[in-house]
């Protein structure tokens, strides 16, 4: 059966369940392949309420910064070299919600937001090709090594 998380079963299902009222919860939910909760809780809303069909769900959250979204687009056009760890600063102080690292990186993500660096904090790059270490020698260009006789 193709069920995901957080879907009621299909229709179907629900009316051959309770079609099989007169028969023990856990046997018709060994013959639907079901739980014997899912049987118990649509038999109850059909005694309670007469109806057939699944309830409404209620599994959605509202994003907690969500009332904040003007907010942050006016903090970050603002600021825009702010980090994470100022903008959740500011969000406590301003507005006491507190929010974690990752709630603050993905509604900046959502709101199509990205924090830049400025010139003077400069960039990640690839490394400066930089000249080795001078060669400690004489006059005439030689090492040590080769001026006291050691051989190589």
């Amino acid at each position: 059966m193709s069920w995901r998380r957080g879907q009621a079963y299909g229709q179907d299902l629900r009316d051959r369940v309770l079609a099989a009222a007169g028969d023990p919860i856990r046997v018709v939910a060994a013959r639907f392949g079901v739980s014997p909760s899912y049987v118990s809780k649509a038999r109850s809303r059909f005694r309670k309420t007469g109806e057939r069909t699944p309830g409404p769900q209620h599994n959605q959250v509202s994003p907690r910064l969500a009332p904040l979204y003007d907010a942050l687009r006016a903090r970050v056009a603002e600021r825009a070299d702010a980090t994470i760890a100022e903008l959740r600063a500011w969000v406590v102080r301003e507005h006491g919600v507190a929010a974690s690292h990752p709630v603050m990186w993905k509604t900046l993500a959502q709101l199509g937001l990205t924090l830049k660096k400025t010139a003077a904090r400069g960039r990640a790059g690839p490394r400066r090709h930089r000249r080795g270490a001078r060669r400690v020698g004489g006059a005439d260009g030689r090492t040590r090594r080769h001026q006291a006789g050691v051989s190589r």
